[in-house]
């Protein structure tokens, strides 16, 4: 699926260094980006504090999803977590895409259940107050996470202290 949007979407290549940011809260963003190589994070301010709430690492699709579809601004921030390579695509390019056939339409209509069954996965996980059961949730789900993404960022996103997590990856 992915490969043929590799293949036949124009892409524009950036090299993103470590913490720089994509995206900045306020701002509009209408493109949808492929990880390469690195790892980025997509995330929120609440009252000073962080709150992650996506990951994207090699082969992932980030996108401030609601400012892409909208054309508004988002609040949203995307920021290497280290140095990353991320294939660039504009809405306009991607639309005109998938506008060109019935199997790119299919696979745009793809693309997105699968990012709002991620989105569902992802609140569900934080209805759940135990943090263990949060932690099996996503190791279960994503267990590559873990080997992608540092110990006090995952941490944030599954909203328990990192040193409950190392207690948890422990047990």
């Amino acid at each position: 699926m992915i490969q043929i949007l590799l293949q036949n979407l124009h892409w524009n290549t950036k090299t993103l260094k470590r913490n720089e940011l994509l995206k900045t809260p306020g701002s509009i963003d209408t493109n949808i980006y492929f990880v390469q190589e690195g790892s980025i994070r997509i995330f929120i301010e609440d009252e000073n504090e962080e709150r992650i709430i996506r990951f994207g690492y090699k082969e992932n699709i980030i996108v401030s999803l609601d400012s892409f579809l909208s054309g508004k601004p988002s609040e949203f921030y995307i920021q290497a977590l280290k140095a990353s390579t991320v294939k660039v695509a504009s809405k306009k390019d991607f639309y005109e895409f998938i506008n060109s056939s019935n199997d790119n339409l299919k696979l745009w209509s793809s693309i997105l259940e699968d990012l709002v069954l991620q989105q569902i996965e992802r609140e569900k996980d934080l209805l759940y107050s135990s943090p263990k059961i949060r932690y099996e949730r996503v190791l279960k789900r994503s267990p590559q996470l873990f080997q992608q993404i540092p110990n006090k960022y995952i941490a944030n996103y599954l909203r328990m202290s990192p040193e409950t997590l190392s207690r948890l990856k422990k047990s």
